[in-house]
């Protein structure tokens, strides 16, 4: 092989590597808002878990409640994270695959797609999970009581 081919074949690769990374970059500007979202979800259960204690019999059966929705609420939120940290991962397989395949000329193109889709399906479920958090957290909401 010559040397301009393969210069030719990386350059390629870096190329059609681009938009997978900016994806990446996405998935993790959204992870970085579900792991907030997770985080107060935690300091919340916490200071309701220490007033427990200090609340009558009718406050411990409102805060017993709002903490089986933060429960619920870290569950969805958990998986979310779950699947967006596996929909990176998938992605950047897709990247290294795609330099494999540059760098070694191995026919991998269905690995390719097939980890493409496979990204893709974690993001939207991983969004969906995020979706109902979001339902949950405002259906839950009480403003004013």
């Amino acid at each position: 092989m010559q040397a301009g081919t393969q210069a030719t074949d990386i350059a390629r690769v870096i190329q059609l590597s681009v938009a997978p990374v900016f994806l990446i970059s996405g998935v993790g500007a959204l992870l970085a808002v579900m792991s907030s979202r997770l985080a107060r979800l935690v300091d919340r259960a916490r200071v309701l878990e220490a007033a427990i204690s200090a609340a009558g019999e009718d406050g411990q059966a409102r805060i017993r409640e709002e903490l089986h929705v933060l429960s619920r609420r870290s569950k969805l939120i958990y998986r979310a994270i779950t699947l967006g940290t596996t929909c990176a991962l998938l992605i950047c397989f897709v990247i290294a695959s795609l330099f494999i395949s540059a760098l070694g000329h191995y026919p991998i193109s269905k690995v390719v797609g097939g980890l493409f889709i496979a990204a893709m399906l974690a993001l939207i479920l991983a969004l969906l999970f995020f979706l109902r958090e979001v339902f949950l957290a405002t259906r839950a909401l009480r403003i004013g009581a």
